[in-house]
């Protein structure tokens, strides 16, 4: 084992000029994926974010007093798909529709008498709110529910349209990078075609050959896995104090910390097999002899 590993690492610096290339292309695809992950991770949360603005808004009976209206909001808490709500009284609506307006002169007359205690209700699922709607006209006290279900499933099918789009680019650099990188392992291995052949005609054993191979494509996988995930991060804080410094405050991007765990197993998984998987599959044919 101790000499598989040493000649497997000496490879690696007698051939450095296409070790240096099969890690940086290792290292390349993998950022351009990892790009594209982080953009459509930071576009779903955006949309979710609008998603958590699309409240539907509950309006009490103007017959009931503050204090049972106030009662209700258990009551609406338990309604399924609802995550929480938020108790409006007639003097904090009045103050919010009249500060919307420059001219308030106009509306100084209006009191707040006029209009209803009522509920921001939250939900989980923007998806559902029809039937959230539906479960809130049921309960008694509630005199009117309103819902903006065009927004609602505009952001459903918006949501839907990134996700989609999101797997099938994804899954297409993966693809494109997987036959890259293996084709590159494959030339690196096709310049060793007469030292395996040599090998192989003294004597030696396939698995006496392969192993050496094996760890020489191990190490290459991961480091350049590891190399485009120190790459991605750094470029991701880059653009992250970027937006910061520009106070962008339509826009908050996603922790990196958030998504760092999964896209490191992903990269370490992707590198392992495309350094392990590829030099066994480039070598089988150079091993007939």
């Amino acid at each position: 084992m101790g000499y598989y590993i040493k000649e497997g690492v000496t490879s690696i610096f007698t051939h450095g000029l296409m070790s240096f290339a099969s890690v940086c292309i290792i290292a390349a695809f993998l950022i351009i994926m990892g790009v594209f992950i982080l953009l459509a991770v930071n576009i779903n949360s955006v949309i979710g974010e609008l998603e958590s603005e699309n409240v539907i808004l509950a309006y009490i009976d103007e017959n009931l007093s503050e204090t049972d209206a106030r009662a209700l909001g258990p009551t609406i808490k338990r309604t399924p798909n609802v995550t929480d709500t938020t108790f409006i009284t007639r003097e904090q609506a009045l103050y919010s529709f009249i500060g919307r307006y420059e001219n308030t002169d106009r509306y100084k007359n209006v009191e707040s008498s006029w209009l209803r205690h009522r509920y921001a209700v939250y939900v989980e699922d923007v998806a559902l709110i029809a039937e959230t709607q539906s479960a809130l006209r049921e309960i008694y006290g509630i005199k009117k529910v309103n819902a903006n279900l065009t927004i609602a499933r505009g952001l459903v099918t918006l949501r839907n349209v990134v996700s989609g789009a999101s797997v099938v680019i994804v899954a297409v650099l993966l693809a494109i990078s997987l036959f890259i990188m293996s084709n590159t392992i494959k030339l690196a291995t096709f310049e060793r075609r007469e030292e395996i052949a040599i090998m192989r005609m003294v004597g030696a054993t396939n698995s006496f050959i392969r192993w050496p191979f094996i760890y020489e494509g191990f190490i290459l996988g991961v480091t350049g896995s590891m190399s485009a995930f120190a790459a991605l991060w750094g470029l991701y804080r880059l653009v992250a104090d970027g937006v910061v410094d520009f106070e962008a405050g339509f826009m908050n991007l996603v922790p990196y910390s958030n998504v760092s765990l999964p896209i490191f197993l992903l990269f370490a998984i992707i590198g392992f097999g495309v350094g392990v998987g590829g030099s066994g599959m480039a070598l089988n044919r150079y091993l007939k002899v």
